[in-house]
């Protein structure tokens, strides 16, 4: 529903229109425009009240089981046999229950790894837990059992399939398919899902890109299957964190050195850490001692939540199918020392995330004098570590994307390492016509323009105001679907 600001709004250009619109077909046009508007208000809002719910969850139990789990490897031989996989004690209502203890307010299951063994009665694939010795439906009894104890679910899912060759260089139709497929069926035969987490797309070690797998195309199938579910892709290590890029909430993996700033983060978060010395089971975890559990609470949990961030700790179930004693008495310690503020998430709205393809990327790019070696081709290398400079000769200095051939677009971002351009203007050459569609001041670092359709061979900033030597690091062009 629209909100209060967004009905006077339209109220108002519905007014001021019938008073200037002498034509039928233009008032039809605009008032189709408003409402096109409003309704997209209404969805960033729609959004922003559900990463706030999801923020507020504070703290959730990881469980990465799978048929790693057999191999004392996170990452097992891609034809490791199904055989392997018989969790004969498995409890889910152990799993729930430890994970109340700890004060957790929800529980995420690996329901497919990178090697891409399935542990869900799945039509997709013969690769699945119905072909084990086990033949029973893990997510079915993970959801079942943590609802029972009040407990919200997530799923947690890869992209990266190196049993099924769903990798770089070797992706076809029936790999996008098939991940559509399993997508579906989790998310239609489990009832509500929290959130879902995805692995193993656009990250170095996976180098599968969003256009390999089309990003947009599963974002808006998991929407339009669970409108209210959180979609996660677990990118930090490549976005700025001040961009909501290919994910509703920011995510860390801290195992992976990537780290929040508690003291400047604005944006909805999530990060992610092992109880144990790594994801998921190894022989030697009964007697490894774990995390010190009250460091844990007093060093990262409660910091993270301060910093409007949700944390999420993971504890590995053992071949049986069970936590070893260990991770359960540390577990009891954390319920002991964290107490659950009831300080809700203070942030300021993101808007919709970039979910589409980039068209500037690698495209023919121009600018004025660059400085040295950091020429235009930096700026639009999809490499956010590396940027277009402007000599410092220049006065007024410009970049532009030249397109091999003209692109619809509708948003347009420029990024910057480190905010220094304060006012510019963007134009876009249509039939050899420089037209502006914004001009102003704007000193954000991440600098997004989301504005009507335009059609165009060249889009250009002119940078009118700088405090140094301006830099370009991506120069992005999206034409989204809205």
């Amino acid at each position: 529903m629209c909100n209060l600001v967004g009905i006077n709004s339209f109220i108002i250009t519905f007014y001021s229109q019938m008073k200037k619109i002498r034509s039928v077909t233009l008032f039809i046009a605009t008032l189709l425009l408003t409402f096109n508007v409003l309704g997209q208000v209404s969805k960033s809002n729609d959004l922003y009240e559900r990463q706030k719910a999801f923020v507020d969850l504070k703290f959730g139990m990881f469980i990465h089981f799978n048929i790693p789990t057999y191999y004392n490897q996170d990452w097992p031989d891609p034809e490791a046999s199904p055989m392997q996989f018989n969790p004969t004690k498995m409890d889910c209502t152990q799993w729930a229950k430890a994970a109340k203890s700890a004060n957790m307010t929800y529980g995420c299951l690996t329901t497919k790894h990178h090697s891409g063994f399935c542990v869900w009665d799945t039509k997709s694939t013969n690769y699945n837990v119905m072909q084990s010795p086990f033949k029973r439906d893990v997510v079915k009894e993970f959801v079942t059992a943590f609802r029972k104890e009040g407990l919200k679910v997530m799923l947690y899912y890869s992209i990266l399939d190196t049993h099924h060759k769903l990798r770089p260089n070797q992706i076809q139709p029936k790999h996008i398919a098939m991940v559509k497929q399993q997508l579906k069926e989790l998310l239609t035969k489990y009832g509500p899902i929290e959130a879902l987490i995805i692995d193993g797309w656009d990250a170095p070690w996976s180098r599968i890109s969003y256009d390999d797998v089309p990003f947009e195309q599963v974002y808006k199938l998991v929407k339009s299957l669970q409108p209210n579910c959180i979609l996660m892709d677990l990118n930090g290590a490549k976005y700025p964190s001040d961009g909501l890029y290919y994910t509703d909430i920011k995510t860390y993996e801290m195992g992976a050195g990537q780290r929040l700033s508690k003291e400047t983060n604005q944006m909805p978060a999530l990060a992610c850490l092992p109880l144990q010395s790594s994801w998921f089971w190894k022989t030697d975890f009964p007697t490894t001692p774990v995390k010190d559990p009250v460091k844990l609470v007093n060093e990262t949990l409660v910091p993270l939540n301060k910093a409007n961030c949700n944390f999420i700790l993971n504890v590995a179930p053992n071949r049986e199918g069970l936590f070893d004693d260990n991770a359960l008495a540390a577990l009891k310690v954390i319920g002991d020392t964290y107490k659950k503020d009831n300080q809700p998430a203070n942030f300021k709205a993101t808007g919709a995330p970039i979910i589409s393809k980039n068209l500037a990327k690698n495209q023919p790019a121009n600018s004025s004098w660059s400085d040295d070696m950091n020429i235009m081709d930096f700026a639009n290398d999809d490499d956010f570590h590396s940027s277009w400079q402007s000599n410092p000769e220049v006065k007024q200095p410009w970049y532009e994307i030249a397109f091999k051939t003209p692109q619809t677009f509708n948003t347009v971002v420029i990024f910057e390492s480190k905010p220094n351009i304060r006012k510019y203007k963007l134009e876009y050459e249509d039939n050899n016509q420089w037209k502006t569609f914004f001009e102003g001041e704007n000193t954000k670092r991440v600098k997004l323009h989301r504005a009507s359709k335009m059609h165009g061979s060249k889009i250009r900033v002119t940078i009118q105001e700088a405090d140094s030597s301006p830099s370009i690091a991506e120069f992005q062009v999206y034409n989204e679907v809205r």
